[in-house]
């Protein structure tokens, strides 16, 4: 027996106590494009944003240490009546990258048949929606005619930045990256390419002088990164968006407006930013309003706007399910008995 999707009529599995699993090599072989993925992660913040749906604040759980950190995010989206769990575990945080375990997984279920939908590995989504959002944000907070970007980091929110900033910007001709990782680079060009054929990125090693020449700053390094970019470096007008490192606190404190896609995220995943003693400014606004046109991105074409960009769980449950109906359409996946 099955049933469908409330959402749009895509067939799910009938059976209460079973499971489809959508694995990391069911969900590398679906095609969606970058315009795709930009609408769906903005359709979710306007769903946020007209109260349809849910996204309480993330949890988080850190050893002393500070070996390894898990997170666990509920929501709901209201305009696919779904809802989803979001898990979040990495370990060896005081190890270098190669060391490094991650894994991420997203249950979700369908709050209007009330059956499961798919567990998935949360990989794909992630390294899609979130330069979907750096996109969104440049899109709405950079200056009038912004014509150069600069990537901080290789890794993967790094790798893509570039191709959705075009995706949203489509007139940048200056694209820099700064990293540290040969093969991290080289990944970057290829996938810009991949994207679009006609362009190149361009390769810096001076990140003060690339800072002051970019209009747009996506910072995406992870914590070894040697690049802290001043607020003193940006031209006026600059647009530095913090996704991992890369940004020096100066450019949250002295800015001269803050947009963060979650407060209270940015009061508990960017503490590292804090002054010395320990807080953090005030934003503000918050992304979805400004998506929604409630309030301004930028007030003028001179401000230096920091925008910090934190997942939000109804942005990954927006793009899973997508993805899980284009997988579930295409028979990928494995039925598991869970329940039984």
């Amino acid at each position: 027996m099955t049933d469908t999707s409330a959402a749009d009529g895509i067939p799910i599995s009938g059976d209460p106590k079973s499971l489809r699993v959508l694995s990391t090599t069911d969900l590398a072989g679906i095609d969606i494009s970058l315009a795709d993925v930009v609408a769906t992660v903005e359709g979710a913040y306007r769903t946020l944003h007209a109260g349809q749906s849910d996204n309480p604040r993330k949890l988080t759980v850190k050893p002393q240490d500070g070996h390894s950190v898990s997170y666990a995010m509920l929501g709901r989206d209201g305009s696919r009546n779904v809802v989803a769990i979001k898990t979040s575990y990495k370990h060896g945080l005081d190890k270098g990258r190669e060391e490094q375990h991650y894994y991420t997984a997203l249950t979700i279920y369908d709050d209007t048949t009330g059956l499961p939908v798919a567990m998935m590995d949360c990989s794909r989504i992630g390294s899609l929606r979130t330069p979907a959002v750096s996109a969104l944000l440049a899109r709405e907070c950079a200056a009038p005619g912004a014509r150069s970007a600069l990537v901080i980091g290789t890794g993967t929110q790094g790798r893509l930045a570039l191709p959705f900033l075009l995706t949203t910007l489509p007139n940048l001709d200056r694209l820099m990256v700064f990293g540290t990782h040969p093969d991290g680079i080289a990944t970057v060009r290829e996938q810009l390419r991949v994207h679009f054929p006609d362009r190149d990125i361009e390769i810096v090693t001076d990140v003060r002088a690339a800072a002051s020449d970019a209009d747009v700053i996506v910072a995406t390094a992870g914590d070894h990164t040697p690049a802290a970019i001043e607020a003193e470096w940006l031209k006026p007008g600059a647009l530095s968006v913090l996704v991992g490192h890369g940004l020096a606190p100066s450019t949250l404190h002295r800015a001269d407006r803050v947009i963060a896609t979650s407060e209270a995220q940015m009061n508990v995943t960017g503490t590292d930013m804090a002054d010395d003693d320990g807080k953090l400014p005030a934003v503000d606004s918050e992304f979805p309003p400004v998506l929604a046109g409630i309030t301004a991105g930028r007030l003028s074409s001179t401000e230096r706007i920091f925008a910090y960009n934190s997942g939000l769980v109804v942005t990954d449950i927006a793009l899973g399910h997508h993805f899980a109906q284009l997988a579930i359409a295409q028979g990928l996946g494995t039925e598991v008995p869970l329940w039984q």
